[in-house]
């Protein structure tokens, strides 16, 4: 895909990995940055020309309509979406400050989102003039969880499946899902956690040039030996992620 003069809609694009694609993107395309940090969109839009903002809570599944209205009404046509945005809990549940409310809202902006947007927005994708995609930003922990953050890991397998499902169900169409597969990247959601990771900036470039060759499964960094790992030794690759 040639990535100039499209219409990209990107969730969580105002810190880590999504603000690194909105700069990225912005220069060549119109951008359609959707997060829920008010302060942090103006300076976005301050720093970034072809950008367009719309604030919403991706933990609240009730405004996931009201949100694909509001857009579909200035942009109906719709080239590429983005769904990047995540949260990440790193309590167990034996840990005394655990919070229950925190699963439903990890499960909303981790998956329910995912679902519901690429549902809401297929109308725009469809009204593309030519290929259109869907790109899921997912995580290594799809393929082999760690200890903590149990619904993070559940999430992105369950995104996993759920993009090669849809892009099933979209084959006879313009639209294709595609995935990138990140390992632990340099972001406000890790700090403190790891080591040798992977900057943010790199990410968005490696997501970006998957998305430009259309890759289904974009498998970056570290990942790609995770994969074989999982392939060939599944007893070592469980010991390695369970405590990363």
């Amino acid at each position: 895909m040639n990535l100039r003069n499209k219409v990209i809609i990107i969730t969580g694009g105002t810190s880590g990995v999504g603000r690194q694609l909105v700069a990225l993107l912005c220069h060549n395309n119109t951008v359609i940055v959707i997060t829920r940090h008010t302060t942090r969109l103006t300076e976005l839009t301050d720093a970034h020309q072809n950008i367009h903002v719309f604030s919403a809570d991706l933990s609240d599944s009730k405004q996931y309509k009201g949100l694909a209205q509001k857009v579909q009404r200035r942009f109906p046509i719709v080239d590429v979406l983005i769904n990047n945005a995540a949260v990440q809990n790193t309590q167990m549940f034996t840990d005394t400050n655990f919070k229950y409310e925190t699963i439903a809202q990890e499960i909303n902006v981790n998956f329910n989102a995912i679902c519901s947007l690429s549902y809401l927005f297929l109308p725009n994708l469809k009204n593309a003039n030519e290929q259109a995609i869907i790109l899921n930003i997912n995580s290594g922990l799809a393929l082999v969880p760690k200890k903590s953050s149990a619904v993070y890991c559940a999430s992105k397998a369950a995104m996993n499946i759920f993009s090669q499902s849809l892009n099933y169900q979209l084959e006879q169409t313009n639209i294709s899902v595609l995935q990138a597969f990140l390992p632990l990247v340099d972001t406000p959601m890790t700090q403190g956690r790891g080591a040798s990771k992977l900057s943010s900036e790199q990410a968005a470039v490696e997501i970006i040039k998957g998305l430009e060759k259309q890759i289904p499964i974009n498998n970056i960094g570290k990942v790609k030996l995770l994969r074989v790992l999982t392939t060939l030794a599944p007893p070592l690759a469980r010991k390695l992620l369970k405590r990363s």
